[in-house]
């Protein structure tokens, strides 16, 4: 195994599977677009569906059948496939504008790579292509992941129902002992990002932590004291936030006679006090903990909480304090934009949403947004204050 670039060790029938599985995903979106749909409004956060279909299915090309041992790449099955599909150098505001192909185009184009894939794993499962077809994989899963926030944003109704979000919440919070904390992951793990390289330790103090993520009801508590005018719990780069967009209460939340309402999609709903808030951005998640007299966790003691069984995760990501920041010893991975591009800018979530894919939601997977985005299907708990 290239101790450089584990893998998890599928054979080739098992991820050839889970590649289709992960296109049937997709397709289902696909079905339920609405007719306009396809480009969808201009917005910062979001893709054009149409570009994106077309960028998933030219990333497996580009890895699977494109990559030469020696770093450069062959030629696309597609005219001009980079300069329409590549996120590294096509720029965000233009995607709407390209010649983008059809659907029905798209899908040809899909259905060639994904069994010129399917032939390449069959002749001869190596290290590097069961790394870039595990990569590919999960690259998909992530643009799904992107296609429930997109159909949440918009108040799509979405392909089947989501799965129920609630869980038992608990007031508990846990005590944990200081000591040694390992960040990172190991050869030993499968399937690593870069951002995870390499494992190490890190001390920590004694602290205690929410068992729950904090809930819907909780966080209507905050908004109703009045916590999106009060400026002194609010980090100076969350006020400026909250001044510039005028925030007054959570994303997709409204007031319905007198009580608070919660749209999931296309529907509205009450708030559930069994229910993680969700669609909060780390701003917002601040001002919440320094309104209880605490903070956001740090990545060593969300891990060292997993440790515990009564400690629930996996309904949400979670903000954590720190900032999204390189490992000692970085090197990024051949997908030399997967993570390097976005340190020092974006915050670090744990833990997986209602939505994440179960490949994805395990406890040294590190995800990171930007700390103002508010559609991801984030959520937050708390520490003590150090």
């Amino acid at each position: 195994m290239n101790r450089t670039r584990p893998v998890s060790g599928y054979p080739a029938a098992q991820l050839i599977d889970r590649l289709m599985e992960a296109r049937k995903q997709l397709r289902q979106f696909i079905d339920v677009l609405p007719a306009d749909g396809w480009l969808g409004p201009r917005a910062g956060h979001l893709n054009p569906p149409l570009w994106e279909y077309g960028h998933i299915v030219w990333f497996q090309e580009r890895w699977c059948l494109r990559e030469r041992p020696d770093g450069t790449c062959g030629p696309s099955l597609l005219s001009d496939a980079d300069a329409l599909y590549d996120s590294s150098s096509v720029p965000h505001d233009i995607r709407w504008d390209l010649p983008l192909l059809q659907p029905a185009a798209v899908d040809d184009y899909a259905d060639e790579v994904a069994a010129a894939v399917a032939g390449r794993l069959r002749s001869g499962l190596g290290n590097d292509i069961a790394y870039f077809a595990e990569l590919c994989l999960y690259h998909e899963l992530m643009h799904i992941e992107a296609w429930w926030m997109a159909f949440q944003n918009l108040g799509y109704a979405p392909p089947p129902e989501l799965a129920d979000v609630a869980v038992p919440q608990s007031a508990q919070r846990l005590t944990l002992p200081g000591g040694e904390v390992e960040l990172g992951s190991g050869t030993d793990t499968g399937f690593i990002f870069d951002n995870e390289k390499w494992r190490h330790t890190v001390s920590v103090s004694a602290f205690d932590i929410d068992a729950s993520p904090v809930s819907e009801t909780a966080f209507a508590e905050f908004v109703d004291a009045g916590g999106y005018r009060r400026k002194a719990l609010w980090s100076e780069a969350g006020w400026t936030w909250r001044t510039a967009s005028e925030a007054s209460h959570p994303l997709y939340w409204r007031q319905e006679k007198g009580s608070w309402q919660v749209r999931r999609f296309d529907r509205w709903q009450p708030l559930g006090e069994a229910v993680p808030m969700l669609h909060v951005n780390r701003y917002e998640a601040e001002a919440f903990a320094a309104w209880q007299g605490r903070r956001l966790p740090v990545a060593a003691q969300w891990l060292r909480a997993t440790t515990r069984p009564e400690f629930q995760w996996g309904k949400a990501w979670e903000w954590l304090r720190d900032p999204f920041v390189p490992y000692p010893g970085f090197v990024p991975d051949p997908y030399r934009d997967y993570s390097q591009p976005w340190f020092h800018t974006h915050g670090e979530l744990r833990g997986g949403g209602p939505v994440t894919d179960r490949s994805l939601a395990y406890p040294g997977f590190r995800n990171f947004y930007l700390p103002d985005r508010r559609d991801p299907f984030a959520g937050f708990r708390t520490v003590s204050a150090d």
